[in-house]
């Protein structure tokens, strides 16, 4: 993985590693899991197999965190704790959901370095499953009795259902424009973490400045993450990454290691890259490695993931020192040493 002073600077900033900024939730997470296997429990024997499966895979539970750290940074009333850790579910209950159908979508059968629950189970019994979550999550937002957090959590996965589609049209397209591939990410994976912090905002009675400022951070933080996930599938490895490295390319996404390699290649470059992204697959994935190398395309990734989350950082200046306003800025800065 390549990480220049600058990044090297940024994350000897930061004052907690993830275990001790979890550590600052731990007891708000323990109830959040709780809800999500209480949840996720069906008469349907099959819907509780692949509910338990995904759940074992486990993963970072990283917005659903966002949302708690949040909430405790606004100084949030113990007496409405049970909206916190029902809205966190509700995040990790939807992105949950939104993974069931990504890998059926693209074909995956590794996922945090186990099969994937549409290899275990088969595509159909994936789709019907995050139908299942969806609509789970959608009875539990209904608890809350906030038609703000209806409004949000309702557009946000309109938005992300309409990111699908956008990345499902770019695909096998060597003519998608940074500007294109910006705005599936940002519809795709950027705005459910901007959801759980103005959700958090929000249940916390913040003034309209401060719900801005943490969707902002969120939005910022979330297309960070994935910046680094895209620059990952071609600098990581199987084991680390938790999935198939150079997933991407064989499935034809033109993402920004790639698009950035497109541009500042030769013409016999051009051809090539071109011709791998028409096609998919990894016939050609020694040759466009090197391309990539040689355009510096996996540093101007990290370096875009940097703007985000220095602007994911500032949008942080209106809420009040403390420590948890710290661990959302320490989340920042970490991601960019992500290496799954």
């Amino acid at each position: 993985m390549i990480i220049n002073q600058q990044y090297k600077a940024m994350l000897a900033k930061t004052t907690m590693t993830l275990e001790e900024i979890r550590n600052l939730v731990d007891s708000e997470f323990e109830n959040t899991n709780q809800i999500i296997l209480d949840r996720l429990q069906s008469d349907v024997v099959l819907v509780n197999q692949v509910g338990q499966y995904i759940v074992a895979a486990g993963g970072k539970r990283l917005r659903p965190m966002l949302l708690l750290l949040a909430t405790k940074a606004l100084n949030y009333q113990e007496n409405s704790i049970k909206s916190q850790s029902i809205l966190a579910a509700v995040i990790e209950m939807i992105h949950t959901a939104t993974l069931l159908h990504d890998d059926v979508v693209d074909e995956s059968d590794l996922r945090r370095g186990r099969e994937t629950a549409n290899a275990m189970f088969g595509n159909q019994a994936s789709v019907l499953v995050g139908d299942y979550l969806y609509s789970r999550a959608f009875q539990m937002m209904v608890e809350v009795g906030e038609m703000r957090v209806m409004d949000v959590l309702s557009d946000t996965t309109n938005q992300i259902a309409a990111g699908e589609v956008l990345q499902l049209m770019n695909v096998n397209d060597p003519d998608v424009t940074e500007a294109s591939y910006y705005q599936v990410i940002e519809r795709k994976t950027a705005i459910l973490f901007a959801a759980a912090t103005q959700l958090a905002a929000i249940i916390s009675g913040a003034d309209k400045a401060i719900e801005n400022s943490l969707k902002e951070y969120g939005m910022q933080l979330g297309i960070a993450f994935q910046l680094i996930d895209d620059a990952l599938d071609y600098a990581a490895d199987t084991e680390a990454l938790g999935k198939n490295v150079g997933d991407d390319l064989a499935e034809g996404k033109p993402t920004l290691p790639l698009i950035h390699a497109l541009e500042n290649t030769d013409d016999n470059g051009k051809i090539l890259i071109r011709n791998a992204i028409e096609n998919g697959g990894l016939e050609q994935m020694e040759q466009v490695m090197a391309i990539i190398e040689q355009t510096g395309a996996i540093e101007y990734t990290y370096q875009a993931a940097e703007k985000a989350v220095n602007k994911a950082i500032e949008a942080l200046s209106t809420l009040q020192d403390s420590t948890y306003k710290q661990a959302l800025i320490d989340i920042a800065s970490l991601s960019l040493k992500r290496a799954s």
